[in-house]
């Protein structure tokens, strides 16, 4: 009886642990993909914002077509898919905020 309860115990331990790593690695993981995003957008947003300050773009909303035809971007690719990102993908500019808006 005593050795029964001991696989029990020392199964559920492993299960736990293994349950913690799964967890851990899910949140590591996207955590990681959100921070190439950000990095991926930022990059696009700043091009874009050296193309308004060299009056060269002077919409509200500058696509990636765009920025390509300028040569302010080559073509990207989202870090996180790998697929190109969409040529109407675009920036917004509101006001001083600019964001960019994924076309899919």
């Amino acid at each position: 009886m005593v050795k029964i309860i001991n696989k029990i115990s020392i199964i559920l331990v492993l299960t736990v642990f293994v349950i913690i790593i799964i967890i851990t690695s899910i949140k590591v993981v996207n955590n990681h993909n959100d921070k190439l995003l950000e990095a991926s957008h930022k990059y696009i947003i700043e091009q874009a914002k050296k193309c308004i300050d060299e009056k060269k773009c002077l919409e509200e909303k500058i696509t990636l077509q765009t920025l390509y035809d300028l040569d302010y971007l080559e073509k990207l690719a989202n870090p996180v898919t790998k697929k190109y990102y969409n040529h109407e993908s675009y920036v917004k500019k509101e006001e001083n905020n600019y964001t960019f808006v994924e076309i899919t």
